[in-house]
């Protein structure tokens, strides 16, 4: 049972990182070369799967249904509880009103052309809500088994997505020198944003239990898909085309367009939408997963029916409400999403892992490094927000 849970959790954690952002992992890199994009694809892996082990030594002290808000509560106080907080609804708030909206205009095309009805896009984003709220109010056992199906099928679209387009890579393309070095600084947001499950840490605790042990193998293993299918698909898409190409690329559609027309495969075209859709769904279930046992945490809510309803509804109504009635507002959100996930994945691991070692119980499973890796992690995050902050101000150019 045990095993079965770990594979399931492994699952989750790599369905919650594996979303669309990663179609937009070659177009946030064009510029960089293959090499210099690999550095930093593994170095961001690196301080996630860092990051993701200081919670499970934070966990270790806690309750096994604690979350964020427990968490920062105990070590840093009220003022790091109300910053935790903010940080996880902000974030997922913005995530979900996201994939409500953009999978529910996806949904609402494939009705209307498989039932020849016209229905309205808001009638899918609400039919999206109701069905990812349903299944995660049945609980983690529920979401893990139908992440299950969707992630096999994403590898299945995925796979021979890589059969269609490797007999068009070209290896002098990879070997291409970065065009600007000032660019590794618009790529980070997007290279960082696309390793984010953090969320998700939490609930998986909930499900497996306390064993460290198993985890630890957890989340090294589950962020170690992301990263070999990123390096695949980094191999792949930056193999086929030349830095000026990819440059030229008019954002995802246009990407997908030329890798399309390079195959002479209209396939590819479908298989990458197809890959799109189920990257939403399982990211979607992870985040609000994630989302709906914080909020059980901070408003005290059991497992009861009824408290699981009151939790879903608190979980699921604030972001469909967003996705129909002020569409921009998420939009704007979504700019700042890589700053909450610093603050969230990042800054506060590291600061109250800190506060454990410092001030508690020494005892237990402890995370290699020392002060010094907490320190290097903090000066990642740190970079990773100043360069969040030079693109809103221009400085530097927002890609991907």
């Amino acid at each position: 049972m045990l095993k079965n849970k770990t594979i399931g959790s492994m699952l989750i954690v790599a369905g919650t990182t594996i979303g669309a952002g990663m179609l937009a992992l070659p177009i946030a890199s064009a510029g960089l070369g293959f090499t210099t994009a690999l550095a930093l694809i593994i170095s961001t892996w690196a301080l996630m799967t860092y990051t993701a082990l200081l919670m499970l030594e934070l966990h270790q002290h806690a309750d096994r249904d604690a979350t964020l808000n427990t968490l920062a509560k105990s070590w840093l106080g009220k003022r790091g509880q109300y910053v935790a907080n903010f940080s996880v609804m902000f974030l997922f708030y913005a995530l979900c009103a996201a994939y409500i909206a953009g999978g529910g205009a996806q949904l609402q095309e494939k009705i209307n052309n498989g039932f020849n009805l016209n229905i309205a896009p808001q009638v899918g984003s609400i039919i999206l809500a109701i069905v990812i709220g349903t299944v995660v109010t049945l609980g983690t056992s529920k979401v893990d088994k139908l992440n299950r199906v969707l992630f096999s099928i994403k590898i299945l679209v995925l796979a021979s997505l890589f059969y269609m387009l490797t007999p068009y890579v070209h290896g002098q393309h990879l070997l291409e020198m970065p065009i600007e070095q000032g660019l590794i600084l618009s790529a980070i947001p997007v290279v960082f944003t696309s390793f984010g499950f953090h969320g998700s840490i939490p609930s998986i605790v909930k499900y497996v239990g306390l064993d460290i042990k198993t985890l630890r193998r957890v989340m090294i293993t589950g962020a170690a898909l992301p990263l070999v299918i990123y390096i695949f698909w980094q191999l792949i898409s930056q193999g086929m085309m030349s830095q000026a190409e990819l440059l030229k690329s008019s954002g995802l559609p246009g990407f997908v367009a030329s890798i399309a027309n390079i195959a002479n495969n209209s396939a590819v075209a479908t298989a990458v939408n197809l890959f799109a859709d189920l990257a939403l769904a399982t990211s979607f279930l992870g985040v609000s997963l994630g989302l709906f046992d914080f909020f059980a945490d901070a408003f005290k809510k059991g497992d009861g029916n009824k408290d699981r309803i009151k939790t879903a509804l608190i979980t699921f109504i604030p972001p469909l409400g967003f996705a129909l009635f002020y569409p921009q507002g998420f939009i704007m959100a979504l700019g700042y999403a890589a700053i909450a996930l610093v603050v969230l994945a990042v800054f506060l691991p590291v600061a109250m892992v800190y506060k454990q070692r410092t001030s508690r119980d020494k005892s237990g499973y402890a995370v290699r490094g020392g002060n010094l890796g907490l320190a290097i992690a903090a000066l990642c995050g740190v970079l990773i927000i100043s360069a969040q902050g030079l693109q809103m101000a221009g400085v530097i150019p927002a890609i991907g």
